[in-house]
């Protein structure tokens, strides 16, 4: 014997049991769940009836499933049964009496067989009573139907516990050989598993049930659910299992492109990123804003979410499923939902992830400052003519013919000294400085720890789950660390048999670090224009040099960053009753969501030294600590009636009228100081200075709504609802506050019709949808339609004191009311193939209008900026569709399941009406445009690039271009960018700058993510699992921009770092085809120079394709788990981010195409009017890619 081993088993299964029972301690005192509550009970009152139809009664009342052979039931005697709230087990035991029958029960299924032995009748057949040699093996044989009586084919059975099994013919039949007492297991797609104990019965015939969620499948939508089949909205679901097994600090990062027509905008990707919920494009250009997102039907910020406890995802996306919420459905309605406990005995689940991340892109420059230097060295040079040479990089590095010569002894792996000292004491530096390999980890670690334990009885239960993620920082030094800790505790109880009660608290608490750059205020701005290769991190006495301080000096210093924590509380607390047999039925909730914010900020100059024993500051004007508080409570109830019956079995009727009524109140105050006196200060009391600066700021809102529904349905087959809302909104003037919102919405199931004779086996459902409706916007700010006084401190002293002033009030628009968005939808919905194919396809008009704009222009004598009001209207067309394919084969006697989901959706916005009557573009030389009549939201102007000038004769030949200059003096010269003279003029222009005369200039492009789309796979084999999600965007245009270093290099500046993938890549006479022109610096930084000019050659197509989750995972078998208690365990691999392509990929690969805008849309908010980035957006925090692995357990 092996008592190591053996000792082991025994310790594990121990601590196993310990750790349940104190866990189950810790909550006795405040939960109870019955066991008792697991049996079912029936009430029957039958005489002298047969068997079958006692059955029938108990299947129709508690759900469990009989098989039997129907011969097994001759010479069985009709019962007299009379009971109530009894048991299934009961009741067997009462009507089995004096019977040649024996039963056994595996979960929902009851097998009944004939007696084998003398038996008292109620023993209860186990096959595990039964020693294996004394039951002999047979051939089992048998057919598996569908309830219509028609032979399944596919069907995998399985004995369980076994690797044994088959599969059915094409005409149902299979054969097996098994014990008696053996359970066999038969599964196919699209129906229920079904479980049959092997008896002395030889020959089978075994009848499969549609699966549930195929026949009845439940969607969350607004205030309740509904049968997906009576679905006439354009709504789409997802469950929580997208988001298993995936390492992300929050639920919007899991949710990026997987229901179609939902765009989830990030920032960038700092894990405490805010997002925007876009659904269906942009929906104002007025007064925009994001999809309202309910949390258990409450609004809440979903990146505070424990994605462990969502049970599902729904969106509502045309009016005719979002007018219930009135006011704030206007863009779009997100429903997430969480886990609710489940019945039974108390089960407690673990499971954790453990990740490694790292940047999905790191830049790629020159490092060798030799070949750093010869490039800087012509960019300036060229740009003057080359009637100048340089004297200095820039403020940190001089220049010098003798530096550049030592140079280049001293490349990469020469050995030599990076930092040398003059005689005047001055450094000298020969460094070949990786500054992104300085700035970011190799990699950096994350963890995902988490717990639940649900459970209960017939009338109480609740569910508890826990969760903490971490991850480490990205930088090198000081880096900003990330934690998220979730509690939430669920509860019911059913107080009497008409009322239920239900509670559901949620906590969560956010820390973050974020360090920040005194001096260059970004980073990563900083390392492309400050940080030159040949300047080191340190100087030989370990003090910064000045390209350090400029770049990651705060980051190695320490002392400058924020310290941000977010505490979240919020309870809801909701009743439920029932009447007349369930028919009414009244519901309502209140709940309290209070939110706090703390952001202390320390900012501290950083030191460096040019010069030996000489230290000066970077930022040494800014030496101060801040601290900001801010908070917001936030109130809301519901309470509703519903009605639902049906009349002559044909006629479905369900109508609910409600109220809704929600306030919500802003606070904040935020003081600075100057005079920090030391450099770890963490207290405004540590300050000295005489800079105090004080802000605060309030808003409070209200609104309140009455909310209708009708539903109507007739045989299932034609389908009505009415919505209606009436909300009023503080927001706007008492004379402006309330607006009505109604829609409707109309289904025809086809495939219901008498005249449909399509097989099931080709088309076994069909559904046409239609709905019209129109939602409110309220979501300007609380006090747009008030005159406000501004009052600010005076910069004069009166009487030897600074003094307040006052400001006269804006101009407020006249009239200000809700803007309006009606949106007409047609959808198609159809299964075929058996339920195996699934299809669901959207086309939408939307039209906004009153949106909220500036108004007409007005003379300069009016002496104030025109107010916005409702001045603008805009048309949105687009389309979704959904595909879902999922099957099964067998594979080593074992099902194979798999299945394929495929999304694509697309938008375009036109504008109908806006005050700019002269269609103006705006400024020419970077296409930032006013938005007019007729405008196709997005759309790029610039110039139609020819290619390069070959010669001084293609030069004269050629247009003239002297409205843009490709040198200090303006002169073109062969190597430089040729643009189209499309109007024929002989001058490349502008214009007037307006529609009707842009010049040489036209649409070359649009930053409209056109096509997104969504691709899963997936799979399961004998307890190995797989899946794989891609997703991406099928055509966008993104201009680079000015200033953008990344992209352009030394074109920006020439003392900017190069992208590695330049070098071999810019015109001359021995290279004419490469992509970028004569080398110059300076014409991509700004105004009207060559490369700054809009134009079709370096118009970027960021379409792309990520890999954005891959898993492989096993769960453990029973068998092997059971030893130690477990219901279930799994491990799996999981990777976020692995992979991307792009068309960009082809010209720069220092960026990830994700991360620019769009789908993913991590600079949107930087964008103008055009969407067209300025260049600085993007220079932000990285996305990250990650690979992790973890497990789950369920005792």
């Amino acid at each position: 014997m092996n008592l190591k081993a053996n000792y082991r088993r025994v310790f594990i299964t121990k601590t196993l049991v310990i750790m349940k029972t104190v866990t189950l301690l810790l909550f006795t005192a405040c939960l109870t769940a019955s066991a008792g509550g697991l049996a079912q009970r029936v009430t029957l009152s039958e005489n002298n009836v047969k068997l079958d139809k006692v059955f029938k009664e108990i299947k129709k009342q508690t759900g469990y499933v009989f098989f039997y052979d129907a011969r097994v039931l001759e010479g069985t005697k009709s019962v007299s049964v009379h009971v109530r709230d009894e048991t299934v087990e009961g009741v067997l035991y009462q009507i089995f009496l004096e019977q040649p029958l024996d039963y056994s029960i595996l979960r929902k299924t009851i097998t009944i067989v004939r007696k084998i032995n003398a038996r008292s009748s109620a023993a209860t057949l186990n096959a595990s009573n039964i020693p294996p040699e004394a039951v002999p093996a047979a051939t089992i044989s048998g057919i598996v139907k569908d309830a219509q009586g028609s032979p399944l084919a596919g069907v995998s059975i399985i004995i369980k516990g076994s690797q044994k099994g088959t599969t059915t013919g094409v005409d149902g039949s299979f054969s097996i050989e098994a014990n008696e007492g053996d359970v066999l297991e038969f599964t196919i797609i699209g129906y229920q598993k079904t479980s049959v104990t092997v008896a002395h019965k030889k020959d089978l015939i075994v009848v499969l049930e549609i699966e549930a969620s195929i026949a009845s499948e439940v969607v969350v939508v607004g205030y309740g659910t509904q049968k997906k089949a009576n679905l006439t909205g354009a709504v789409e679901q997802v469950s929580g299992d997208v988001l298993d097994n995936r390492p992300m600090p929050n639920l919007t990062q899991g949710l990026q492109g997987v229901i179609p027509n939902l765009n989830i905008s990030l920032a960038d990707g700092k894990p405490t990123r805010s997002s925007a919920y876009q659904v269906r494009g942009v929906s104002s250009i007025g007064q925009g804003g994001s999809a309202l997102v309910l949390i258990d039907g409450v609004e809440g910020d979903p990146a505070m979410l424990n994605p462990n406890d969502i049970a599902s995802v729904s969106v509502l996306k045309d009016a005719g499923s979002a007018a219930i919420y009135g006011a704030r459905g206007a863009f779009g309605v997100v429903l997430i939902t969480t886990k609710n406990p489940r019945k039974g005995r108390t089960s407690i689940t673990y499971s954790n992830n453990f990740a490694v991340k790292s940047p999905t892109v790191v830049p790629d420059m020159v490092t060798d400052s030799y070949v750093y230097a010869n490039m800087f060295v012509e960019a300036y040079s060229s740009y003057y003519d080359y009637a100048r040479t340089p004297t200095t990089f820039h403020t940190a590095v001089p220049y010098s013919q003798d530096w550049h010569n030592e140079m280049a002894n001293r490349r990469p792996g020469s050995g030599k000294p990076e930092v040398e000292v003059d005689g005047s004491g001055n450094y000298q530096y020969y460094a070949n400085t990786d500054w992104y390999g300085l700035l970011y980890k190799n990699h950096t670690l994350g963890s995902d720890h988490n717990i639940s334990i649900q459970g209960g009885g017939e009338k109480t239960n609740f569910w508890i789950s826990g969760r903490y993620y971490g991850q480490d920082g990205l930088f090198n030094y000081k880096s900003d660390d990330y934690s998220m800790l979730n509690l939430r505790v669920k509860g019911s109880a059913q107080i009497f048999s008409w009322l239920k009660v239900e509670n559901n608290t949620d906590i969560s608490k956010m820390g973050y670090y974020n360090p920040i750059s005194v001096g260059s205020g970004n980073f990563w701005y900083g390392l492309e224009g400050e940080a030159e290769p040949m300047s080191p991190m340190f100087n030989p006495d370990g003090t910064l040099t000045m390209g350090a301080a400029y770049s990651v000096g705060d980051l190695w210093y320490g002392k400058s960053g924020t310290n941000t924590e977010k505490r979240l509380l919020r309870n809801t607390t909701s009743f439920s009753t029932s009447f007349l047999n369930n028919t009414f039925r009244i519901k309502g909730d209140i709940t309290f969501r209070n939110t706090d914010n703390i952001d202390a900020t320390r900012r501290v100059p950083v030191p460096y030294s040019k010069q030996v024993g000489v230290i000066s500051y970077l930022g040494s004007s800014t030496n101060d600590y801040g601290e900001g508080h801010s908070g917001t409570k936030y109130l809301a109830t519901n309470i509703y009636g519903e009605y639902e019956r049906t009349f002559s079995k044909d006629h479905d009727f369900k109508a609910m009228l409600g109220y809704n009524y929600e306030q919500s109140e802003y606070n904040t105050i935020f003081s600075r100081r100057n005079g920090i006196l030391f450099t770890d200060v963490s207290n405004i009391n540590l300050t000295s200075g005489s800079g105090v600066e004080i802000s605060s700021d309030y808003e409070r809102w209200r609104i309140a709504g009455g909310f209708s529904r009708l539903n109507y349905a007739f045989k299932g087959r034609y389908l009505l609802e009415l919505n209606g809302r009436l909300d009023g909104s503080t927001k706007f003037p008492v004379n402006q506050q309330w607006g009505f919102f109604p829609s409707v919405s109309a289904g025809w199931r086809v495939s219901k019709e008498s005249f449909w004779k399509v097989s099931d086996k080709i088309v076994s459902d069909l559904k046409l949808r239609f709905s019209y409706g129109s939602l409110g916007n309220g979501t300007i700010g609380s006090y747009k339609f008030q005159e406000l006084f501004g009052i600010t401190q005076m910069s004069r002293l009166i009487s030897g004191q600074l003094n307040q002033q006052t400001s006269s009030p804006g101009v407020i628009p006249d009239g200000l009311t809700w803007e309006k968005s009606t949106t007409s939808n047609i959808g198609l919905d159809f299964s075929s193939l058996e339920g195996r194919l699934n299809f669901s396809g959207d086309a939408y008009i939307r039209k906004t209008s009153d949106m909220f704009a500036v108004g007409i222009d007005l003379p300069a004598v009016f002496g104030a900026t025109p107010p916005k009001g409702n001045y603008a209207d805009m048309t949105t067309r687009g389309w979704e569709v959904t595909l879902r394919w999922h099957d099964q084969f067998a594979l080593a006697s074992k099902p194979f399941n798999y299945n394929i989901r495929v999304t694509m959706a697309d938008y375009l916005s036109k504008i109908g009406k806006y005050s700019n009557e002269e269609k103006s573009l705006g400024s020419y030389f970077d296409a930032r445009f006013n938005y007019y009549g007729g405008m196709t939201l997005g759309e790029i102007w610039g110039y139609e690039t020819e290619g390069f000038f070959t010669s001084e004769e293609d030069i004269q030949n050629h247009a003239s271009q002297k409205l843009y200059f490709a040198s200090n003096s303006g002169t073109w010269l062969p190597g430089d960018i040729k643009f189209k003279d499309l109007n024929h003029d002989g001058v490349i222009n502008y214009g007037t700058n307006k529609v009707g005369d842009p010049g040489d200039r036209r649409i070359i492009g649009n930053t409209t993510p056109r096509y997104t789309y969504g691709i899963s796979v997936g799979a399961d084999w004998n307890g190995i699992f797989f899946s794989a999600f891609f997703q991406g965007v099928g055509k966008q245009d993104w201009w680079p921009g000015t200033d953008n270093a990344l992209f352009w290099g030394q074109y920006s500046r020439p003392y900017s770092n190069v992208p590695s993938s330049m070098i071999g890549n810019i015109w001359s006479e021995d290279n004419p085809n490469a992509y970028f022109p004569r080398y110059r610096g300076y014409v991509a930084l700004q105004s009207s120079r060559e490369l700054s000019v809009v134009q079709t050659r370096y118009l970027q197509n960021v379409a792309y394709i990520r890999l954005k989750n891959l898993q492989v995972g096993y769960n453990l078998p029973a068998s092997l788990i059971s030893a130690v208690k477990m219901q279930n365990a799994r491990v799996y691999v999981s990777t976020e981010n692995l992979w991307a392509w792009s068309p960009l990929y082809k010209h720069t690969k220092n960026f990830d195409v994700a991360g620019i805008y769009g789908q993913d849309s991590d600079a949107a908010s930087a964008m103008g009017n055009s969407g067209i980035d300025n260049g600085s957006q993007v220079y932000n925090y990285p996305l990250l890619k990650s690979i992790s692995v973890g497990l789950s357990v369920t005792f």
